[in-house]
């Protein structure tokens, strides 16, 4: 929704305006079809990996100010929405409450996320499920594509 790369650009440029956290890399742009079964246009994935000396539930608060900043409005669960930003690994932590899930649970199960993490951490260790570049990535579900930069 409104120019999804556009979005994630600007999603990007804000994550470094967190403090005490600073942007070190950030991957390609991936489209991909939409997960869930409610029809919408594709989306436009990304990961960014950042050095933090926030705790994981202030950081998560600052990256849903930023989805907020840029429009976006509670949905319904899979449905359209301007900016998804997800808190996917923290460190080596082990994090299950009812606010924040780290690993995100569902890493392991898709490509959009498992593909941008491949491109710029290969040799990350996801706790619980060993190194990102060991997890078998499917191309064909959903579909995904590396946009051209």
């Amino acid at each position: 929704m409104e120019e999804p790369a556009r979005q994630i650009e600007r999603a990007i440029g804000l994550l470094e305006t967190i403090p005490d956290t600073e942007l070190i890399s950030r991957s390609s742009l991936y489209r991909s079809g939409p997960l869930g079964g409610i029809a919408q246009p594709d989306f436009v994935n990304s990961v960014a990996k950042i050095l933090t000396l926030l705790d994981a539930h202030s950081l998560l608060q600052y990256l849903q100010a930023i989805e907020q900043s840029q429009g976006r409005v509670s949905s319904e669960r899979w449905g359209p929405r301007v900016l998804d930003l997800d808190l996917l690994v923290f460190g080596d932590a082990k994090i299950d409450q009812s606010t924040l899930t780290v690993p995100h649970p569902g890493i392991a199960d898709r490509n959009f996320v498992l593909l941008p993490l491949q491109e710029i951490a290969p040799e990350l260790i996801i706790p619980g499920l060993g190194c990102i570049s060991d997890i078998a990535v499917n191309r064909t579900e959903p579909r995904i594509s590396q946009i051209d930069q």
